[in-house]
């Protein structure tokens, strides 16, 4: 019997990102196939430099994928050259609302996650329930930016600073966002990035972390390149020690191989140039989207919006909604409805994580009180994309007149 794997892919009339590549982003991965020079190279280190700069960090590296940078995050913090190494079991705090590779970075590491309910209006970690999970074991805070927002990180660090914890800030959904007009992910320790296609800017896939620290730098650099001290500052002490062996392929401790190529960075770098045109047309997407809904005639509070901070300058990856009570009964329904119409949604993130199949296998702190929260975004929330191009008239009535169709759903 022959056996034919074909993968379905609906064309959605609204998906959660269009086509985002310019002819220049093709031509500068064309570029690169021309040359002997497509795994990682000098376009990466350019592209990390030039990242670094904007984003106000000392040091940048670049990876195959966001989850990969958070891999490297938590795994520098167990690396037997980290001065301040975590031990097995140390804990680590993350919002209950986060995405899978938030998560496992922190038990591959064999530390253990505590789970925090999250805040109901702009769906980040809720700053108040932190403290009440801290013990002696915990040594950092794991974060997840949501959808281009933030958490409050006012409160984070204070609290960082008070219990001497490190922050690693999952900005994979907020590049570009600002926090008191600091670029997410430059605040605290590590700062995660993802260029996957339905990001701010994309690669395919693609990843960055970035730090000020250079133990840290290059304790991520061995990580991400199977452990050798190659391009470390660690190189010239293991060479002189080990002269018997070939300097290119010194392994001095545990690594995996995360690393992007030339192609890929060569297309993110000129992606980054435009992601301040990429994010002012999102919002402005953003914001024509939720004035067109308030001000119909079929509006009756059908939904409602994240809240945003004044400290904050969103950076939008997708439109996250909720559903008011009134109109919740079949939210299953109307999704497949706007699935069938040709939009486009995703759940939040993964909802609360604590509800999903994978967490059974660990025993998580789970108790039901504790992330009402969480349990009630997964229940009434999705969201649409926003894309890097302006909304014409007739995408922007197709939403708003299907999304106002919830009523028929009651």
């Amino acid at each position: 019997m022959k056996i034919l794997n074909i993968r379905m892919t609906k064309m959605y009339k609204y998906p959660l990102l269009t086509n985002a590549f310019n002819s220049k982003d093709i031509n500068e991965g064309i570029k690169v196939l021309k040359t002997r020079f497509i795994t990682m190279s000098k376009i990466t280190e350019k592209f990390e430099d030039y990242f670094a700069k904007k984003m106000g960090s000392k040091y940048a590296v670049m990876t195959n994928s966001g989850s990969s940078a958070n891999l490297l995050a938590l795994s520098c913090l167990t690396h037997p050259f980290n001065k301040e190494k975590l031990s097995s079991k140390d804990e680590v705090i993350i919002p209950a609302i986060c995405w899978s590779t938030t998560l496992w970075p922190i038990i591959q590491n064999n530390l253990k996650p505590i789970f925090v309910d999250v805040d109901l209006n702009s769906f980040n970690i809720d700053t108040a329930k932190i403290i009440s999970k801290i013990n002696k074991r915990t040594k950092a805070i794991m974060l997840v930016h949501v959808l281009g927002t933030s958490a409050n990180m006012t409160k984070l660090v204070k609290i960082a600073k008070k219990y001497k914890l490190k922050i690693i800030e999952d900005t994979c959904e907020s590049l570009g966002a600002e926090y008191n007009n600091k670029k997410l992910g430059t605040i605290g320790n590590f700062g995660t990035y993802s260029f996957y296609y339905s990001h701010q800017i994309t690669s395919g896939e693609g990843g960055m972390i970035v730090c000020d620290n250079l133990q840290d730098y290059n304790i991520l650099k061995t990580l991400r390149s199977h452990g050798w001290s190659r391009n470390t500052s660690f190189h010239n002490y293991y060479k002189k020690k080990y002269k018997m062996l070939d300097d290119k392929f010194l392994f001095i401790g545990p690594g995996y191989n995360v690393r992007p190529t030339d192609i890929q960075a060569a297309i993110a770098l000129n992606q980054f140039k435009r992601l301040n045109k990429f994010i002012k047309i999102r919002d402005n997407n953003r914001s024509r989207i939720i004035k067109t809904l308030q001000k119909h005639k079929k509006w009756d509070n059908k939904f409602k919006f994240v809240s945003v901070d004044k400290k904050i300058k969103p950076s939008w990856f997708g439109l996250p909604i909720q559903i008011n009570d009134k109109f919740l009964k079949n939210k299953k329904k109307f999704l497949n409805f706007l699935s069938s119409k040709g939009i486009e949604t995703r759940p939040i993130i993964s909802g609360n994580f604590l509800n999903q199949p994978a967490s059974k296998i660990y025993k998580f702190n789970s108790k039901k009180n504790d992330f009402i929260n969480a349990n009630e975004i997964e229940k009434k929330g999705f969201f649409i994309g926003l894309h890097t191009k302006p909304l014409k008239n007739d995408e922007l009535k197709f939403i708003v007149e299907n999304l106002l169709n919830i009523n028929l759903f009651k």
